[in-house]
């Protein structure tokens, strides 16, 4: 589940895209590198996201699961990358 990109489908951060920086049986704590970075991450029940089919990439992954600080511009450059694809897929 970590490193997977998700989409906010409840509450006021309705269709927020975040990356889940950790996975504590129901609550995910979700970062997007811009208002909720990884030093204070938001967190979020796991049944008020959706899940997308694509994750970030495999560097990034294992420096989120080793705990490497200060990945926030990544995070953000992986949500902006996202985005972009799932606009460009809507045009």
């Amino acid at each position: 589940m970590t490193g997977r990109i998700v989409i906010s489908r409840a509450g006021h951060d309705k269709g927020s895209i975040y990356v889940v920086i950790s996975c504590n049986g129901g609550l995910l704590s979700l970062a997007d590198g811009r208002l909720k970075r990884t030093d204070n991450p938001k967190r979020k029940n796991r049944k008020h996201v959706q899940l997308t089919n694509c994750s970030v990439d495999r560097e990034l992954l294992e420096a989120i699961q080793n705990g490497v600080p200060h990945l926030d511009d990544r995070i953000k450059y992986a949500v902006k990358c996202y985005r972009k694809l799932i606009t460009d897929t809507n045009s």
